[in-house]
């Protein structure tokens, strides 16, 4: 059995360790396995923790504390991204949708950013999250220029819903502010299908802007188990619009 502030090697039909477990430092590292299935991402979200690790490396898993999350209704849709978003619907060849493209979702955001020469998303993390999509796990949503079949992806997002919780991964953004309105359009529609709180994971100054912020792990822990046993939605049913204000 581990103990408390100890990194463990978790084999393929073990349990991963409790998330209070992981240690202080590096902030919230709590095991190494081999095994990325989707029955092991839902085992992990379930209990507020989540891979991340890089070629080469085991699958690591981890459960920071604190935690960066953002209540949707704390979400800050700045003057100049209201702006942006009239703009894209007075034009009206921008459009955005909810799982169209997963997989092309997935490939932009594991695609190498500036600076940057690769990406934490590797072919076993796009697998695992393509399988979850699958089983209407995982979604997706998309920023579309242009109208019909020359309409090109112009950034989006994907993440994990359970219940009505909704655990965000990647974004990306081939126009200026596109994640942003992405984002901005899937709080609005959390909101409406009562949502109330959105999983960011780690603390950066991006997130932040827009409201996101850090609370205690074990605070995070007990609004998580509650959100995950609640009814979620027919996500096939979802409707998502630019945002208005």
């Amino acid at each position: 059995m581990s103990q408390p502030g100890r990194f463990v090697w978790v084999n393929p039909g073990e349990a991963l360790p409790s998330p209070e477990q992981a240690l202080a430092e590096p902030d919230g590292l709590l095991a190494a396995g081999a095994d990325l299935s989707a029955t092991r991402l839902i085992e992990a979200y379930r209990q507020g923790i989540y891979p991340w690790y890089a070629d080469g490396q085991p699958v690591l898993w981890w459960s920071p504390n604190p935690r960066m999350v953002l209540y949707l209704d704390e979400f800050r849709l700045h003057r100049s991204l209201q702006k942006t978003a009239r703009k894209m619907r007075a034009e009206r060849i921008w459009e955005v949708s909810i799982d169209r493209d997963f997989a092309a979702v997935i490939r932009a955001c594991r695609a190498p950013r500036e600076e940057q020469r690769g990406t934490w998303i590797n072919d076993d993390i796009a697998a695992a999250y393509l399988e979850l999509h699958h089983q209407g796990q995982a979604h997706s949503v998309e920023l579309w220029h242009g109208t019909g079949a020359r309409a090109v992806l112009a950034g989006g997002l994907y993440g994990v819903s359970l219940g009505r919780m909704f655990y965000g991964e990647s974004m990306f953004a081939r126009v200026s502010d596109s994640s942003k309105i992405a984002l901005a359009a899937l709080v609005a529609t959390l909101r409406n299908e009562g949502f109330r709180m959105l999983d960011c994971q780690q603390n950066t100054r991006h997130l932040a802007s827009l409201g996101a912020r850090a609370i205690a792990r074990t605070s995070f822990l007990e609004e998580l188990a509650v959100l995950i046993e609640q009814p979620g939605p027919d996500w096939s049913t979802l409707r998502v619009d630019l945002p208005v204000s």
